[in-house]
């Protein structure tokens, strides 16, 4: 057995059996597996089985053993969701294709349901932390290794995601990268080790190198669109403005002709065939979505559908037997769930940007509640990342973005919760992580470097 599937093996076979006693350890699995994806990394058994489904079928199981409390709620940006999904149903019973989308809904189906039971189980800071960092490290390993991959290549190499999932191609992991960098920064901002904080900007920075390398053009104007979301709430924008054009000279000075002369299709992306079938692809959502209420379902991509609603005015120029990928998120649900699944899904973001707002607002100073304060602010950050970069991208039913929500909307919990008790002793904030840590012996003090890191 390869030595890649037994390490898997061997974590999931050591870390089930206490997911029947704290069941927010099924959800750090979970996400583990369908951000990361691991197993596509493996050479053996591994690579094909079934492994999301069986962490999330002990998960469910475990709600009904787990000691710890489970708490369902539906605040604004899970209700639009769930309403959301509820459409995609209806949207699918009226589908062109109906069992091909029968299959696109189970899996966001899967999705939206590991959502719910991750908002019910997560309720301790240390739960969003240790969700956060999981959701960090799975995609900060990609951006590790395709940020060293580009360096040593001189940006010649064009950087990919694993193999299988959301984020298999260049354009996908780049924006999965450009949302997460956020949070590392978050995790950042509130560690209290010096090398726990260094190592997070290493991540940060490689992970934009990698993002650079994967020569995706949406991820480009996203990450130029953070970078300005960021400079522009920036306290001290002119250092701020150094720092940022330095760096942005630095990539761009490294980065070899080819991906100059990519980048510059973006200003004139009459001349791209990409970029042109992309547009048609949006003009044929939006003929699919004032015909049909309820879209064309999931699986909408057929030349039966495009030959029915593609861009008359197209001159000859696209052949509509040949179905293209919406290639934006909004597009995307144009298209396939219509223009009330547009406005369900565009105010899941909206709800979950107001959250982080609301999260700002009056913990900037608190020592309880700074962490509150960062999160959000950086949660805001990644949806401004999510939105810019998905406009050209098929990422709709991504996990990543719905795990910002998720941490968005227990912190909001949590803040509920503890605005006028004190939180427990073993939540305190750390200031001196040496003076607490005095007296503990060695196995409790890693475990408390853990849970605070």
């Amino acid at each position: 057995m390869p030595l890649r599937d037994l390490l898997i093996t061997g974590i999931l076979a050591t870390t089930l059996p206490f997911v029947f006693r704290h069941v927010f350890i099924g959800v750090l699995l979970w996400t583990w597996i369908s951000i990361m994806n691991p197993h596509k990394l493996a050479y053996g058994f591994t690579q094909n089985a079934p492994i999301a489904a069986v962490v999330a079928a002990v998960t469910i199981v475990a709600l009904m053993t787990t000691k710890d409390r489970v708490k369902p709620m539906l605040p604004s940006p899970l209700l639009f969701a769930t309403m959301f999904l509820i459409w995609t149903c209806v949207t699918t019973a009226f589908a062109f294709f109906t069992a091909e989308s029968l299959v696109d809904l189970n899996r966001f189906f899967k999705i939206m349901l590991m959502v719910l039971i991750s908002a019910a189980v997560l309720y301790k800071r240390e739960h969003i932390r240790l969700f956060i960092w999981v959701t960090v490290l799975s995609l900060g390993f990609y951006g590790l290794k395709g940020g060293i991959y580009t360096i040593l290549t001189g940006g010649g190499g064009r950087v990919w995601g694993p193999p299988g999932g959301f984020i298999e191609g260049n354009n996908e992991v780049a924006l999965a990268l450009i949302v997460t960098i956020p949070l590392m920064n978050f995790l950042r901002l509130t560690s209290p080790y010096k090398w726990v904080r260094r190592g997070l900007l290493a991540m940060m920075l490689l992970s934009a190198v990698a993002a650079a390398g994967s020569q995706s053009r949406g991820a480009f104007l996203a990450i130029a669109a953070m970078g300005t979301f960021m400079w522009w709430r920036a306290p001290n924008k002119l250092p701020g403005a150094v720092v940022g054009v330095l760096a942005a000279l630095s990539i761009l000075a490294f980065m070899p002709q080819t991906w100059h002369e990519r980048m510059n299709t973006i200003g004139t992306y009459e001349e791209d065939g990409s970029a042109m079938g992309r547009i048609y692809a949006w003009q044929t959502a939006i003929n699919v979505a004032n015909d049909r209420i309820v879209g064309a379902g999931y699986a909408m991509y057929s030349p039966d559908v495009f030959v029915i609603y593609y861009p008359r005015n197209s001159s000859g120029r696209f052949d509509p037997s040949v179905a293209r990928a919406a290639h934006s998120i909004y597009f995307q649900v144009l298209g396939e769930h219509g223009y009330v699944g547009l406005f369900l899904f565009v105010m899941i973001w909206v709800c979950a940007w107001r959250a982080g707002g609301r999260l700002r607002r009056g913990t900037r100073d608190g020592p309880e509640t700074s962490w509150l304060y960062h999160y959000g602010s950086m949660a805001q950050v990644s949806l401004v990342g999510y939105a810019v970069g998905g406009a050209f991208l098929s990422l709709a039913y991504f996990d990543l973005p719905y795990n910002v929500v998720i941490a968005l909307v227990v912190a909001e919990r949590w803040r509920a919760e503890h605005k006028t008790i004190g939180e427990h002793a073993s939540l305190a904030p750390i200031g001196n992580p040496r003076a607490v840590h005095l007296g503990l012996p060695f196995g409790a003090r890693v475990v408390r470097w853990i849970r605070t890191a």
